[in-house]
């Protein structure tokens, strides 16, 4: 079967690879749809200190369920996937926190991935759903937004900043916006932001020209937001989420900062802040994505810039990384 094989940074090839192996109750899939992710373009980059090559990246996955050896789940099913795997020893899955396992192991990431023809799952990490192909590959990348406003206990009374729009940080605008939370957005890009309004968020701010802080202040009647969830992973919007939030306020991150960050630290005890990490999703994350993607309330194709069969793959992934600013979301069409 065809598969896309990462040999080494900036090269990628569509090579010939053995079709998967099912173990013992495992469901083999059929791949329609993958999406890239930040976390590809920094494999494809170089840039993954978690990846080693060659490796088949993908994880962001629509699939049909094409053999099923337990019979839960028909053949023709069309499934979303929940790409990591959990030990259920450390103290993450001790704790019922399975996507913070120590030891997980990402598709695309630390194994193999699914951007080939077919992949072998177990039938837990399969969520059926009644969902375009588009929409069941949009699934896992939002399930990282919800979580995280998970991690945030959001409600309708809190003032809720989400800074970086891309697709994570979308997750977390329409997932702030689902639990009625006045959600302001926070990017450089004024497409991005404008898809941020219509996933649901009420106000935002481009800091290419605006202060972010007097914005905010504006926005908040001098208070500063309740919750800020950091989606972009540079030093300065780290250090800017503790500055911003409000006092006894809640910190998110999402986001890797790809050097050491210097704080205030005082602003922790004087604001008595929570700062939370968040990391991957949960089973009910999924079924909230999918509940959102069925309500058809997310902007879809808006969200969507590209979509390229499997051969060209690795050209889609070099003009990403070569001009990043032009694309939202790229998908790889299987079928």
């Amino acid at each position: 079967m065809k598969a896309l094989v990462l040999h080494k940074p900036g090269h990628g090839s569509i090579e010939t690879v053995p079709e998967p192996v099912t173990r013992d109750g495992d469901v083999l899939l059929k791949v329609r749809m993958v999406g890239f992710c930040g976390s590809d373009l920094n494999s494809f980059r170089g840039l993954n200190p978690l990846v080693s090559f060659p490796r088949i990246p993908g994880h962001e996955v629509a699939a049909t369920i094409v053999q099923s050896r337990r019979g839960e789940l028909p053949v023709g099913t069309d499934v979303a996937v929940s790409p990591y795997t959990s030990c259920g020893k450390c103290a993450s899955c001790r704790r019922g926190r399975p996507n913070a396992c120590q030891f997980n192991e990402t598709l695309g990431v630390q194994r193999d991935g699914a951007l080939t023809e077919f992949i072998a799952m177990p039938p837990e990490k399969l969520y059926p759903a009644k969902l375009t192909t588009k929409e069941l590959c949009l699934v896992e990348p939002l399930t990282v937004g919800f979580h995280a406003v998970s991690r945030g206990r959001i409600t309708a009374d809190d003032t809720v900043v989400v800074m970086g729009c891309g697709g994570v940080g979308l997750g977390a605008v329409a997932a702030s916006s689902s639990r009625g939370a006045n959600t302001i957005c926070v990017d450089v890009d004024d497409e991005k932001l404008q898809l941020a309004r219509t996933a649901g968020g009420d106000h935002s701010i481009n800091t290419q020209r605006e202060s972010l802080h007097d914005r905010l202040l504006e926005l908040t009647d001098g208070g500063g937001p309740d919750v800020v969830i950091e989606a972009i992973g540079r030093p300065a919007t780290f250090r800017a989420a503790v500055d911003e939030v409000s006092f006894s306020g809640r910190v998110v991150y999402i986001g890797y900062a790809k050097e050491p960050v210097s704080y205030e630290t005082r602003l922790f005890v004087q604001k008595e802040l929570d700062i939370l990490g968040s990391r991957n999703a949960q089973p009910e994350d999924f079924y909230a994505v999918i509940r959102l993607l069925e309500s058809r309330k997310f902007p879809v194709d808006r969200a969507v810039s590209l979509v390229v069969p499997l051969e060209e793959a690795a050209d889609a992934l070099r003009s990403w990384s070569e001009n990043p600013s032009k694309f939202k979301k790229i998908m790889v069409c299987l079928d």
